[in-house]
């Protein structure tokens, strides 16, 4: 089987790629269609239009990602093949307007996940051993992944690639990954990756994944509106015009129009104050 580095614009998953050799290098890009978030660089977007194949207006996470992964690309000298699905809204419309949560956290399987595994399907034709980004002090997120596991080894996902005669999506389970962690088995924590990139020429977000993450504090997402308010406000806009919420103590509009009684600075928050997809 081909091995495949699963890349989420992160420091971790970029140091994966930039030290263990695989067949394919994936990664899977947020996309929304708010004009009032577009892309700025036009020049770059329509770069990334091209990689795609598909209308790039704009992402829920943070710009500098695009930056990132051609950045990286740059500095491994290895190909990154980038993939997308439905664009946000669509997949929050798929599932009847209802938004992700922590309880049905879809936007994982339907924005990362599946893409994924719809371009491996067509580029690679069959499962793969694919490296995840858990770091050393990470294993109950590689045992968690690891227990799921069909009784053939694999990671399974339901797919469409095709249409029944009416309309309607023709869903199949398939293999696949075997996920491996080599962070894990060679015992790399946080502080082996930040010293690995002081000195290297690749840009990266300040935190990589959607900016309104719902598993992120409220406090961070408070944060993170400081840095990209436009981003925020997409994921206000969502709970006004949708049904549901992305958490179920807070509405977004609160935590955006907190008047915060001191500045939030970078150094108050770490890796344990944010979400993460799940990848």
């Amino acid at each position: 089987m081909k091995t495949v580095n699963s890349l989420s614009g992160g420091k971790t998953s970029s140091y994966i790629a930039a030290n263990y050799k695989a067949d394919y290098n994936v990664f899977s890009l947020v996309r929304i269609e708010d004009v009032k978030c577009k892309f700025s660089d036009e020049k770059i977007r329509l770069e990334v239009e091209d990689r795609l194949q598909m209308p790039f207006i704009a992402t829920a996470e943070m710009d500098n990602i695009i930056y990132t992964m051609l950045d990286l690309e740059q500095f491994i000298g290895q190909k990154i093949h980038w993939t997308s699905g439905e664009t946000f809204e669509r997949v929050i419309e798929n599932h009847s307007g209802y938004l992700p949560n922590k309880m049905a956290r879809y936007c994982t399987t339907d924005l990362k996940t599946i893409p994924i595994v719809k371009w491996l399907y067509e580029e690679v034709g069959e499962p793969v051993f694919m490296n995840f980004g858990f770091r050393a002090n990470e294993t109950n997120r590689a045992d968690k992944m690891t227990s799921k596991l069909n009784e053939r080894g694999f990671t399974e996902v339901k797919v469409t690639f095709e249409k029944h005669p009416d309309g309607r999506n023709k869903w199949v389970t398939v293999d696949y990954c075997k996920p491996q962690f080599p962070l894990i088995e060679d015992r790399l924590f946080k502080d082996n990756i930040e010293e690995y990139w002081k000195d290297k020429p690749v840009r990266f977000a300040y935190l990589n994944n959607c900016v309104g993450c719902h598993w992120r504090s409220p406090l961070l997402l408070r944060h993170m509106y400081t840095k990209d308010p436009k981003k925020m406000m997409w994921f206000v806009e969502q709970e006004n015009m949708r049904k549901g919420t992305f958490k179920t103590d807070v509405e977004y509009e609160k935590v955006v129009n907190w008047n915060l009684q001191y500045e939030l600075f970078d150094d108050d928050f770490n890796s344990c104050d944010s979400g993460y997809c799940g990848l």
